[in-house]
C-alpha cells in the first residue's frame, strides 16, 4: 500500500529551499557591494583632517 502525501512535510522542503535560495542571493549581493564599496574607496580617498584644517 502507498503511503499519504506528507503535504506539511512538503511544504517545509520548499520553504527551507527557498530561504536558502533568499540567503544566497543575499550573500551575493553584499559581496557585490562590499566590492563596489572598496573600489570606489580606493578611487577616491578622503582627505586626512590634518590637510582639510591646514588650508584655511
Amino acid at each position: 500500500m502507498a503511503f499519504k502525501p506528507n503535504y506539511r512535510r512538503d511544504r517545509a522542503e520548499r520553504q527551507r529551499m527557498a530561504r536558502t535560495r533568499a540567503e544566497e542571493k543575499q550573500r551575493k549581493k553584499e559581496e557585490k557591494a562590499a566590492l563596489r564599496k572598496a573600489e570606489r574607496e580606493a578611487a577616491d580617498p578622503t582627505p586626512d583632517e590634518k590637510e582639510t584644517t591646514g588650508q584655511g
